[in-house]
């Protein structure tokens, strides 16, 4: 009689610590601070790169550091406007879609007077030749279609992509060392080119503080990357 007295004793005082344990626990959870570790991290937003909100149901960057992976980025962009089209019956206007140039794909964000003056140094710069002459080139061949392209590669350049929505970001750093490659080390100089390099951007080309920069906001907004070259 006693034992059995006692054993339930026992139980009992098991269960009133289990109990009080659990109301602490309790306790010390509805006491967290705000912003514990159990809520999911999500990236600041930086006002200067609200541009990236455009249109569309669908999100895609394309990464380009050199003058291949450039002309890939236009090549697979003019595909994922394709077919997604021709799959899903999707208009352009359901794509969001950025071309990051940066590194040594920065020349092509620059239009055809610059490459007049500068694509010398350009192609020395990149390794590229004008493709019909053989030669140096003296304009941004991504930029519009050969004359006689045919109808689907005539959408696969830069001005075609732009009008079909494409944005371009555009390496800032990458901008400012050509720059100084052109100016030949003359600070003054190279600030004026820098200018000039700034306003003689693609259509829908916007200079970024640096391509790296951009493809990290492009992917905290929602982006998924395809990673040229």
């Amino acid at each position: 009689m006693d034992e059995t007295v006692e054993t339930v004793r026992r139980r009992g005082l098991i269960v009133g610590l289990g109990a009080g344990a659990a109301a602490l626990g309790a306790g010390a959870a509805r006491a967290a601070p705000p912003g514990a570790a159990t809520d999911p991290w999500q990236a600041a937003r930086e006002p200067q790169d609200d541009w990236l909100e455009l249109p569309g149901r669908h999100r895609m960057v394309f990464d380009a550091t050199s003058a291949a992976a450039a002309e890939d980025a236009i090549d697979f962009a003019d595909t994922y406007f394709f077919a997604n089209n021709k799959g899903y019956g999707l208009a352009p206007s359901d794509l969001a879609v950025v071309i990051i140039l940066r590194h040594f794909a920065t020349p092509f964000a620059f239009s055809d007077p610059v490459w007049s003056k500068y694509g010398p140094a350009f192609s020395a710069m990149i390794t590229l030749n004008d493709p019909a002459t053989g030669k140096p080139a003296t304009r941004n061949i991504h930029l519009t279609a050969p004359a006689k392209a045919d109808p689907e590669a005539a959408l696969a350049n830069l001005s075609a992509l732009a009008a079909r929505g494409v944005r371009f970001a555009v390496c800032g750093l990458a901008t400012s060392k050509i720059a100084d490659h052109l100016a030949g080390g003359d600070a003054a100089k190279a600030a004026v080119i820098r200018a000039e390099l700034t306003a003689s951007l693609i259509p829908n080309a916007r200079l970024v503080p640096a391509g790296i920069v951009a493809l990290n906001r492009t992917q905290e907004r929602g982006y998924a990357i395809a990673r040229m070259g």
